[in-house]
């Protein structure tokens, strides 16, 4: 994507400092409804598994589908808005965003809701570039852009926090479609006070939109997500292989056809910076953490500990403060602090988040998950703050367009490694574990051995003590899955540290949440 130009469409003025103030708050809907939609879907899990009795890997899909296509298109469709005009293509994404939402939460059938999602992932991608393009176009003083910013990455985190929360609030009280239902009052708000309080903006000499590219990026990722999903459930298999090898050559053939062209779509030598490449792992694999534990700890709490959706909600609401607070935070720490230091202390409490969750045991005291949610949640908070200002500040100025870009998709692609990697190894653990009694009839016990959630809902259908046999199994199962899944999680929070402790150790402490563009 092109740097975006501090340029309005013609005739326009400058907006008054409440009308800037307005608009970033119309800007935040949006934001806040990209970042919730990663991870509301965690506590509907039960109740879609209830109502659509989707096999583990659709499961998988159901959370999936969407970031995975939101983070494949993000870089086009922010070339596209350079193009048409960034509030234009605003207006249009949220317009079908809403649109595929509503039929999203009456989807019958697991796989039109898996449609459904990828739908919300290509509407979702012409919100997430736009947004940050025109809140530097509406915000001309350094000063208040970099506030402006600030509240941009604050509400980014925090929203994949509260997406559980969210969801669990509505649950409570509606069937598990009322959580996707949930962008329709919130994007009204966008389209109808978009058009008047943000200005169009677009670059004046953007470069050419190339379907070639657009088509390489979603054959690399798609394929490779599915190749993991794949050797989850079936163990190593020639389509696995076949398919994560289409997706290594596409993304060398995507390389290769960025470094020919005078205008690409993405710039790939940024990724020779150090300190971009770095951040940009830091952002990533922050974001794999949280979604990968809200992944699990929604279901523990409801499946395991027998919580309702609104008491498992609430129960993870000191971690949402404490990301959002850590967030902020960074701003002032990272002016005592280098940026390698508070990166790779946040990414240390990611690691010190999953070890808690070890030390509760194989039951999995909820007290513990409490607080190892807590400690994520500040991890989370300081290290994707950070990693977007060093993402911003690494590159030139006239590289920011791109590099916010790759921000943004390194978010998406975490949320989508976060289930795909963590989740699947959690299913293929508890398909591992999992002992379903002989007298369970045969269509029953395939429901059973998928997921927790077919276990329970099979259990409700059984004779109290055959239930409670099927159960204990069951939850034991889960739980153990989430003991193997925590230890790869902390290491690899470790091992992203290390990273990024040494490829940022020469950036400048830097004082702001993010650079002024010039």
């Amino acid at each position: 994507m092109s740097a975006p130009a501090l340029t309005t469409a013609p005739h326009a003025s400058a907006p008054s400092v409440r009308r800037r103030w307005a608009a970033l708050g119309v800007l935040m809907l949006p934001v806040l409804l990209i970042a919730v939609d990663n991870t509301v879907l965690a506590f509907a899990l039960p109740g879609i598994s209830a109502a659509l009795s989707p096999s583990g890997a659709q499961l998988l899909w159901i959370v999936d589908a969407y970031p995975l296509v939101l983070a494949g298109l993000l870089v086009p469709m922010g070339s596209l808005g350079d193009a048409i005009g960034r509030r234009r293509l605003l207006m249009v994404g949220g317009l079908g965003f809403a649109v595929v939402s509503a039929f999203a939460a009456f989807a019958p059938t697991a796989e039109v809701l898996i449609v459904a999602r990828a739908a919300q992932g290509f509407f979702g991608a012409m919100l997430m570039p736009a947004t940050l393009s025109i809140i530097r176009n509406v915000f001309t003083d350094p000063t208040e852009r970099r506030t402006a910013i600030a509240v941009w990455a604050a509400g980014f985190a925090g929203g994949a926090a509260l997406g559980p929360i969210v969801g669990g609030l509505l649950l409570e009280h509606f069937w598990w479609g009322s959580v996707l239902l949930l962008a329709v009052p919130v994007l009204v708000p966008l389209l109808v006070l978009g058009l008047w309080l943000v200005p169009e903006s677009r670059d004046p000499h953007p470069g050419p939109i190339d379907p070639v590219s657009i088509l390489l990026v979603m054959a690399t990722m798609t394929p490779i997500v599915w190749a993991v999903k794949e050797i989850s459930y079936a163990g190593l298999t020639g389509a696995a292989v076949v398919a994560g090898l289409v997706g290594l050559v596409s993304g060398a053939l995507f390389v290769g056809r960025q470094l020919r062209r005078p205008h690409p779509m993405l710039d790939v030598r940024l990724f020779t910076v150090p300190a971009f490449s770095g951040a940009l792992a830091a952002n990533l694999l922050s974001v794999f953490s949280l979604v990968g534990f809200l992944f699990f700890i929604s279901q523990h709490l409801q499946l395991v500990s027998g919580r309702g959706p609104l008491e498992s909600a609430l129960f993870l609401l000191p971690g949402l403060v404490v990301t959002i607070i850590a967030g902020l935070a960074a701003v002032w720490l990272v002016r005592v602090f280098t940026p390698a230091t508070v990166v790779a202390g946040g990414l240390l409490l990611n690691a010190v988040g999953y070890g808690v969750v070890l030390v509760s045991g194989w039951a999995g005291s909820d007290l513990g998950l409490l607080v190892a949610f807590a400690i994520l949640g500040a991890g989370v908070g300081m290290a994707e703050t950070i990693s977007n200002d060093v993402i911003l500040s690494a590159v030139p100025a006239h590289k920011a367009g791109a590099a916010s870009a790759v921000s943004e998709t390194a978010y998406e692609g975490g949320a989508v490694l976060g289930t795909a990697v963590l989740g699947s190894v959690l299913t293929a653990a508890y398909r591992s574990q999992v002992v379903v009694p002989a007298e369970v009839p045969p269509a029953a016990a395939t429901a059973a051995r998928e997921t927790l959630g077919g276990a329970v809902e099979v259990a409700g259908g059984l004779p109290s003590p055959l239930a409670a046999q099927l159960l204990d199994s069951a939850r034991s199962a889960f739980d153990s899955g989430v003991v193997v899944t925590s230890s790869i999680a902390a290491i690899l929070m470790v091992t992203a540290a290390v990273i990024a402790g040494l490829t940022l150790r020469h950036q400048p402490g830097v004082g702001t949440v993010a650079p002024t563009p010039q």
